[in-house]
């Protein structure tokens, strides 16, 4: 299971250093089917000249949790205008963002709290120069690699693409598709095949070996979102 850090400790964080155009009034969208924005956050955009780094605590969550990424990294990055890596390994502070478009991936115990054992969580650092994405944080629960919390591949390799991407600025779907008045756990859009949004809150993702660990439409549109919104002011 899965949620966003909840916006906490950084609260000064260093200005990107963009290249941005006068545009008249941008048109920013935030939201579609399937897919939501970082906005709370801040996180409105990103960049489409700089390539977002996922690196590692270690060598041993690197080569863990790479393999588990490569799939998406390749799939948004000939799908997308968003340019993503893996990288290494670099020294990581858990309350505070690293260095300016990288993704740092550690690992924690049950980062949400005991009271939510299994749980892992992924941010964007909040509040960037212009609402563009300058990364974030990925905190996966250690009890994955220890063997301590049953997962299975397929959930584990879903989970730790949601929450890089939740690092890059996209948030959880979730809306209430039975018009009971509520948004619940799993209540997201899917496809005619049953398939849900991988950002959906608490699982989604494709579940069949072929395509696990891969975006669904609805993920690669708002990742296209993020990319439209900073041209449309004019960041290049």
């Amino acid at each position: 299971m899965r949620k966003i850090f909840a916006a906490s400790a950084a609260a000064a964080l260093a200005a990107c250093a963009l290249t941005a155009t006068p545009t008249q009034a941008a048109t920013i969208t935030t939201a579609g089917t399937g897919w939501k924005l970082a906005t709370q956050l801040g996180v409105t955009s990103a960049s489409p000249s700089q390539t977002y780094t996922v690196t590692y605590q270690s060598d041993a969550i690197r080569q863990f949790y790479a393999p588990q990424i490569q799939r998406a990294v390749d799939q948004i990055n000939s799908s997308t205008d968003l340019d993503l890596a893996i990288g290494g390994v670099e020294a990581m502070e858990p309350n505070a963002c690293g260095p300016d478009f990288h993704i740092q991936v550690m690992e924690l115990k049950n980062p949400m709290g005991d009271g939510h054992p299994g749980w892992s969580q992924g941010m964007p650092c909040p509040n960037p120069a212009q609402g563009v994405s300058r990364g974030g944080i990925v905190a996966m629960n250690s009890t994955y690699r220890s063997g301590e919390w049953n997962i299975t591949q397929e959930t584990l390799q879903n989970t730790a693409v949601h929450e890089v991407l939740h690092a890059v600025g996209l948030d959880h779907p979730n809306v209430d598709v039975d018009k009971d008045g509520t948004v619940e756990s799993y209540e997201c859009v899917a496809t005619s095949y049953g398939n849900k949004p991988i950002m959906c809150s608490p699982n989604g993702g494709y579940s069949t070996w072929n395509n696990v660990g891969k975006l669904l439409g609805y993920d690669i549109n708002g990742l296209n979102a993020l990319i439209a919104n900073a041209r449309a002011q004019g960041i290049q």
